[in-house]
């Protein structure tokens, strides 16, 4: 049996909350976007597809070892954007500034999956957190002025302390995320 997953660092509820409460901001201005609930704000590492469900797994073990060495690691929550620009905007996001190690761990963990036959990354990683999809043309004039208040900002730092293989589910009211398994980073000294 397949299943839908990606891999991806969750963030802690206080930062999912205070994301939350861009989108409700944004919200008002009515644009027709498909924003992202509040508990599904996730960074993407690899979305990997219709995976075959004994691979998961091996999958497992070969990032745990792969990503043993890291260390837990701080990122912070900055910025905000659009892809693939203002003038036409489909994907809404908040940004995660530059992390040297963060871009060591996706490099990782692209490394590990070309080994079960997944494809390198076409695109350079752009570490973000997706919060809405743009549907149509409609106020989209408002949403981007309203949006501009957030470039630039910083939103917070979290700990990255594991990185997670986890299941969507399409459902009629939207993607349903679980963890399959949790890989661990190393505890951080202070």
């Amino acid at each position: 049996m397949t299943i839908r997953c990606f891999i991806s660092v969750n963030l802690p509820d206080d930062a999912k909350a205070a994301i939350n409460s861009i989108v409700t901001e944004l919200k008002k201005t009515g644009a027709d976007v498909k924003w992202v609930n509040a508990e599904n704000i996730h960074l993407t590492l690899k979305f990997l597809g219709d995976t075959d469900e004994q691979l998961i797994p091996r999958i497992s073990d070969a990032l745990c070892k792969k990503l043993s060495h890291y260390k837990a690691f701080y990122i912070t929550i900055a910025d905000a954007g659009c892809f693939p620009s203002e003038k036409r905007p489909r994907v809404v996001w908040i940004g995660i500034e530059d992390s040297e190690t963060l871009a060591d761990i996706q490099k990782d963990v692209d490394d590990v999956l070309t080994d079960f036959g997944f494809s390198y990354e076409a695109r350079s990683f752009s570490p973000h957190l997706t919060i809405g999809r743009v549907r149509s043309p409609k106020k989209v004039v408002e949403l981007m002025d309203r949006f501009a208040e957030f470039r630039g900002k910083a939103f917070g730092r979290v700990e990255v302390n594991a990185v997670h293989i986890m299941r969507s589910e399409l459902k009629p009211a939207g993607a349903e995320y679980s963890c399959l398994c949790r890989i661990p980073l190393k505890y951080r000294e202070e």
